[in-house]
């Protein structure tokens, strides 16, 4: 797909640096740790303000609009309402939270779904001294803690969450080769689908972005090495796992969020895109580039919004210098 206009102005220098960047820190956290619906439209069209010095890991949204995202380095999750200023929802460190990394919206069951995590390995000690890696849940209207749900490896890391149609909620694990399970009314995560190709590779780091898709299959991706996976699902259960060939390379697969008959796919090395799947075969077609270390999307009526993380400010190369402003980018997208 040919990118949008304004793409070309961004030198191809720069893209290597923002992918030479992406690489070192997540892989610097791989060896220490050995370790959204549609709605109705934003007005904005220009990029949102998050709160400075943030670093943003992932972005959701309710249909009024609403962005809600959580804080890599802080914790806690701040909400965003349409012409609004960001104001905190779940507080730094509520419900025994940590670090937060995935962050999804149930607007059925009123419920924050977020991935807590204890990255003190990596520099960052976050706002409580909660150990291990948690899915965590709050009501999504004040922000009151509901639920907590540990993810079972001793290396597990909590990244990001999606739901399927009976209400269960889907959970990814960066450095274990699981997907984990809440049923509606679950007490505690169950290993929803295991294989040897969702382990992480040596000095790699494994599963990350997660989507159900409009066949009812499971998708997920890996960020090093990245790849994109199908993990049937009939009857309730995980079948086959299959990883499905891409019609160009990915960099560094983060983020996946169920978009149309598709999907709408991060690449670290900063690129927003959209996966068609047909077969064995995703078809990969960059809608936007030159984004700023982006690490998840959300759609609001028919409008993209990334999340920039610039986390090699915090846990990489760039550590310590001044990141700059925190911003979520609005970016059009394809029907």
């Amino acid at each position: 797909m040919k990118k949008q206009d304004g793409d070309a102005a961004c030198p191809h220098a720069k893209g290597e640096q923002l992918k030479i960047r992406r690489a070192a820190t997540l892989r610097a956290a791989a060896i220490v740790l050995t370790l959204c619906p549609a709605g109705l439209a934003r007005a904005e069209t220009t990029p949102v303000g998050a709160p400075a010095r943030s670093h943003p890991e992932s972005v959701t949204s309710t249909s009024d609009g609403a962005l809600y995202v959580g804080s890599f380095n802080n914790g806690g999750v701040t909400r965003i309402a349409p012409g609004g200023k960001p104001e905190q929802l779940v507080k730094p460190g509520a419900g025994d939270s940590r670090s937060i990394l995935g962050v999804l919206a149930d607007e059925k069951t009123g419920t924050l779904y977020v991935c807590s995590n204890d990255i003190s390995a990596m520099g960052v000690t976050g706002p409580s001294e909660t150990k291990g890696a948690w899915l965590k849940t709050f009501d999504l209207k004040n922000g009151t803690p509901r639920g907590s749900f540990a993810l079972s490896d001793p290396k597990s890391f909590c990244n990001d969450i999606a739901l399927g149609g009976d209400g269960s909620a889907y959970v990814s694990d960066s450095f274990a080769p699981f997907v984990y399970r809440l049923k509606p009314g679950g007490t505690a995560l169950e290993t929803f689908a295991t294989d040897p190709q969702l382990a992480p590779a040596k000095d790699g780091v494994g599963l990350d972005g997660i989507a159900v898709g409009a066949d009812g299959n499971l998708y997920v991706t890996t960020f090093i090495p990245a790849k994109l996976f199908r993990v049937a699902v009939k009857d309730g259960k995980a079948g086959t796992v299959t990883e499905l060939k891409p019609s160009r390379p990915l960099d560094h697969a983060d983020a996946l969020r169920a978009h149309g008959n598709g999907f709408l796919l991060i690449e670290g090395n900063g690129k927003l895109d959209k996966v068609t799947v047909k077969g064995d075969q995703a078809e990969i077609d960059t809608i936007k580039d030159g984004l700023a270390e982006p690490v998840s999307v959300t759609e609001v009526g028919g409008v993209g919004w990334v999340a920039e993380g610039k986390l090699s400010y915090i846990i990489g190369e760039n550590k310590g210098k001044d990141p700059g402003p925190f911003e979520l980018k609005p970016v059009g997208l394809p029907k």
